[in-house]
């Protein structure tokens, strides 16, 4: 049962979190009060979150593309601007797809595309076994299945040849670009979640290079990048024969790249 604290507390709550930085903190204050059952574990939350914890990891979850996706602690939490990159998967698959979410994380690419395209058979990966574990919360009930392992390498080899979907959601932070995120991101989610190596393109290239053995023909490989890096994203993917179309959407400040597989 959530917390319907009084008009003192609800304006108390919101001060303290605007007080240590947190530019929603009304909307933050509406959250917390809804996980919280009593006035004690109340300002338990406001502290963890006062502290820098990320909201997602506090609460329990994130809200991405009309989903209710379960978030862990020290797992990468879902951006709003990758909701872009995955409503233009969801476009692209013919119900029944054979889709993979790789970088999962949370799983959250493959949640959406479980429930927004009929039919749609997904696998998703990640390196990392908390992210794994996570994602198999998310994915795995709505009938997808969830590997652990570095990119391709968990993957059901009957998946070669065969994929129409490919979601890699790689980091691609320069690595000394990282110490300048929030620390929200830097002291609570993974490294290898955020680091895309000395130009941000090293998983990507690895991820490109490997995609035309996975891909059906004419399948898709997507993945987020930033505007400044196209260009260099553009020559990762045509080195290997994939055809690019830059896509991006200003209102959520996200540039995706569309490489297709022409077989």
């Amino acid at each position: 049962m959530s917390l319907d604290p009084p008009r003192s507390l609800r304006t108390t709550t919101v001060s303290r979190l605007r007080a240590a930085g947190c530019v929603f903190a009304e909307d933050e204050a509406e959250l917390l009060f809804s996980a919280a059952r009593d006035t004690v574990e109340l300002d338990a939350l406001v502290e963890r979150r006062a502290a820098g914890l990320p909201l997602e990891h506090i609460v329990g979850w994130a809200e991405f593309a009309g989903l209710r996706v379960a978030v862990d602690p020290g797992v990468f939490v879902p951006r709003r601007r990758t909701e872009f990159l995955v409503e233009r998967a969801v476009a692209l698959a013919a119900p029944g797809a054979l889709c993979v979410d790789l970088c999962c994380g949370s799983g959250a690419a493959g949640a959406v595309l479980l429930s927004a395209v009929p039919g749609a058979r997904v696998h998703a990966a990640d390196i990392e076994p908390a992210a794994v574990r996570c994602a198999r919360r998310n994915v795995e009930p709505r009938g997808g299945h969830v590997h652990e392992g570095d990119l391709f390498a968990p993957l059901p080899a009957e998946l070669r040849g065969r994929i129409e979907i490919l979601v890699a959601n790689v980091p691609y932070v320069p690595t000394e670009e990282v110490g300048l995120l929030p620390p929200e991101a830097r002291e609570h989610e993974p490294l290898v979640a955020l680091d895309g190596g000395p130009d941000g393109l090293d998983v990507l290239r690895r991820v490109a290079a490997e995609a035309p053995r996975w891909l059906a023909p004419g399948g898709r490989l997507l993945f987020e990048t930033s505007e400044r890096q196209t260009a260099r994203a553009v020559e990762a993917v045509t080195a290997h024969g994939l055809a690019p179309l830059i896509v991006a959407c200003e209102e959520r400040y996200a540039t995706a790249l569309v490489a297709t597989w022409q077989g």
